[in-house]
């Protein structure tokens, strides 16, 4: 007990001494150790590694929750699971559930009503598409989230803490300079206007003894700025070495961020994918019960997609006749959108080439024949712009 009440003493005096040296500094009475240029950069460019990762992994979280109710109920329960120690459960996305919802709807409604039968559908695409956004939650999450967070959580405390002990070191390496100036004053200045005549042999020895005693505070205040100093460059090569160590941190972000702009590509594609196989199969079911397309009465305004304006100009672009005008009577296109062909029937297009396209007697008036130069097949009216 009473080992441990000198030691408070003792840390107590030593956080007063620092605390009075870095408030002198504040106020510019007292003089500062600086640290080496190289250093000074390094810390700086740690600095902003450090905000910019912040910033980044926050606003990413945001895109990926955008939801800040449930972005915090997310974060709280992986926090659950990981101090448990266990996989935290692969949570339904929105997407999936409002195709829950279509589905349900269905089997009320009748599922051999048109209507329910386009719930079927639509509610189908849409948890296809959710269970690709969870997937992309999920790959983005280990490849790119969990780096970010380890680096904040793990090596920035370890940097922090070293930069924390450099600025303790270098506070008590300023003290002993203070110290030491003080002590030499203090020798110099007895040394040279003594208060006393050193012919009487009681003042001669008070002297003698007063010379010692200050010369020996100042061989203690030069030990002790020597240990300091020793501590302090020791200290200052550990956290330059920790320092240098962004550059890898860098190199490392910069291999997470590829891979999650990979699983955006990834996600992206295969959303593109399924809606364009829903479009189709609503194609299908429209022209199986003979009512016309949504699309054709759409009007521009305000909240009209892209998509369904460029729809609406493939039809007024589209003559009254083009379900029977002859073979003969081809005309140029420019493809619209990426079209993958589902059969050896159909031609695969890409955006913003141009094809020769043309109709048969009989052919559903939603598909023409596309030609591109030895290729031929059929193509969706939806997907081109007829030229004149």
């Amino acid at each position: 007990m009473d080992f441990n009440v000198k030691k408070l003493a003792s840390d107590a005096g030593v956080f007063f001494t620092r605390a009075v040296q870095f408030t002198e500094e504040k106020l510019g009475q007292a003089e500062r150790t600086e640290l080496d240029q190289h250093l000074e950069n390094l810390i700086t460019r740690a600095d902003g590694t450090k905000n910019w990762t912040e910033k980044i992994l926050r606003q990413t979280e945001v895109l990926l929750q955008p939801n800040p109710i449930d972005h915090t109920g997310a974060r709280i329960e992986e926090f659950i699971y990981d101090k448990l120690d266990k996989k935290l459960p692969s949570r339904t996305t929105n997407a999936e559930l409002l195709g829950q919802h279509m589905l349900d709807a269905a089997q009320e409604f009748g599922p051999e009503t048109p209507y329910g039968s386009t719930l079927i559908i639509v509610g189908e695409y849409q948890k296809k598409l959710g269970g690709a956004e969870r997937e992309f939650l999920q790959t983005s999450a280990v490849s790119f989230l969990t780096p970010l967070r380890n680096f904040l959580e793990g090596d920035w405390r370890t940097i922090s803490k070293e930069r924390k002990l450099l600025e303790n070191r270098r506070l008590d390496l300023d003290i002993c300079k203070a110290r030491l100036k003080k002590a030499k004053l203090a020798e110099a200045k007895a040394a040279a206007a003594p208060d006393f005549q050193e012919t009487r042999p009681r003042n001669y020895v008070l002297s003698a003894s007063a010379s010692a005693l200050l010369s020996e505070e100042v061989d203690k205040a030069e030990h002790e700025l020597r240990v300091a100093q020793t501590e302090f460059d020791r200290q200052a090569e550990v956290t330059r070495l920790l320092l240098e160590g962004i550059s890898s941190t860098h190199l490392n972000h910069q291999r997470c961020l590829q891979d999650f702009a990979e699983a955006q590509a990834t996600y992206y594609a295969q959303c593109h994918h399924h809606m364009q196989d829903l479009q189709r199969e609503l194609h299908r079911v429209t022209n199986a019960v003979g009512t016309p397309h949504p699309s054709a009465f759409l009007s521009e305004s305000p909240g009209t997609t892209a998509s369904s304006l460029a729809r609406q100009k493939v039809v007024d672009t589209l003559p009254v006749e083009q379900s029977s005008f002859p073979v003969t009577g081809a005309r140029k296109a420019k493809v619209l959108y990426d079209y993958d062909a589902h059969g050896v029937s159909e031609l695969s297009l890409l955006a913003d080439e141009l094809i020769t396209v043309y109709t048969v007697p009989g052919m559903d008036p939603d598909w023409l024949i596309g030609e591109r130069g030895n290729e031929k097949g059929k193509v969706p009216v939806t997907y081109l712009e007829l030229l004149s």
